[in-house]
């Protein structure tokens, strides 16, 4: 500071220089990296670099544009296409819930647009999840401990594309794919029950297995289901609704092997 002082040069000089270095490397610093590069680029600049993006595999990226669009010009050409296409980089980024979102927004946005039936079609996969996969012979999965929450979701996005839109492209798929969550939600409920009659809690599993029979007739699940009634009034030591059970098993399913059921779900592509 002596040696400074003896320059002509104050405390004050000294702490006004400071002030400024520092004011130009931030400007330095906010101009550069950290700035928002895309300030001043058209719809269509912004589109184009989404489109690279997905091309690239870089969904995060390619959803933070189209959102810009969004956002910077929501009455332009490109905001509804923006809209479409976020909901498919935000899945293909493993953000379900903002994909999820997305479609929501569209679909309340743009009821009549002609790729409608694409979006719903889309929500559908994004909560869609084939119980087995392709490695779920090495690790099973046990429904019982699963929500059935997104199967009913993904279920009610596929009934929307087959009642509302059969002549689309994607009416066919959706149509297995409904096979296949119909099978999947009976399995659960079958699981569940199974779980009471282990439990020997024999009129839960009783009840949860009517609702097999009610809700999820032509599936497989009818089969255990009346399996599992079987075996639980005989449990409960109630002959003739066993007997009556068991009647109506042989009488539908006569290839039935008695004493057993096997609630696992086939994958959902063996449905086509």
């Amino acid at each position: 500071m002596l040696g400074l002082n003896r320059l002509g040069i104050s405390c004050k000089n000294i702490f006004a220089l400071v002030l400024a270095s520092l004011l130009f490397a931030g400007c330095g610093l906010f101009s550069g990296e950290t700035g928002d590069k895309t300030l001043g680029w058209s719809a269509e600049k912004l589109y184009s670099e989404a489109q690279s993006e997905i091309e690239a595999g870089g969904y995060d990226a390619a959803a933070k544009y189209l959102q810009q669009i969004q956002t910077r010009f929501p009455f332009g050409r490109y905001a509804q296409q923006a809209l479409m296409e976020e909901c498919y980089a935000q899945w293909k980024a493993a953000e379900p819930e903002l994909a999820t979102s997305a479609c929501n927004r569209f679909i309340k946005q743009y009821p009549n647009s002609p790729n409608i039936a694409y979006v719903y079609y889309l929500r559908g996969l994004i909560t869609f999840n084939d119980n087995l996969g392709l490695f779920g012979f090495l690790v099973p999965q046990d429904l019982t401990e699963r929500d059935p929450k997104a199967l009913r979701d993904s279920y009610d996005s596929f009934r929307e594309v087959v009642d509302k839109y059969p002549a689309s492209t994607y009416a066919q798929d959706s149509l297995i794919r409904l096979r296949y969550l119909v099978s999947a939600l009976a399995s659960h409920d079958i699981h569940v029950a199974a779980y009471y009659y282990r439990r020997g809690a024999y009129l839960a599993a009783i009840n949860r297995s009517k609702a097999v029979i009610i809700n999820y007739q032509q599936t497989p699940g009818v089969e255990d289901a009346l399996e599992i009634m079987v075996q639980s009034y005989d449990k409960l030591d109630m002959p003739l609704l066993r007997d009556d059970t068991r009647r109506v098993l042989m009488q539908n399913f006569p290839n039935h092997v008695p004493g057993k059921f096997d609630p696992a779900p086939k994958s959902w592509w063996r449905f086509w």
